[in-house]
């Protein structure tokens, strides 16, 4: 028998690789194209285990890393029902 646990832990690894598809309205740099959410989620990561040496005492980096890398997941929804801005800007 599987573990439940485990299922839906697959099924959050599978939800969260929709991040590679939300655009941002960001260009990564020196390149022409827009970053991707997932793009923007693991530069965080790397930035702040990399800086974590200047953070407070105390500061817990897994933490921390926990949610910069899951900060954007309800983008992944929110970008489905998002109605386009040139309705407002026109």
């Amino acid at each position: 028998m599987t573990d439940p646990r485990l299922l839906r832990q697959l099924d959050f690894i599978v939800e969260v690789d929709k991040l590679k598809q939300v655009l941002r309205r960001t260009s990564i740099v020196g390149e022409s194209r827009l970053e991707n959410s997932a793009e923007h989620s693991w530069h965080l990561g790397v930035m702040a285990a990399l800086l974590s040496e200047y953070a407070p005492p105390g500061t817990d980096l897994g933490s921390t890393l926990t949610m910069l890398l899951i900060h954007d997941v309800v983008e992944i929804d929110a970008v489905r029902t998002m109605i386009p801005i040139q309705m407002y800007t026109a």
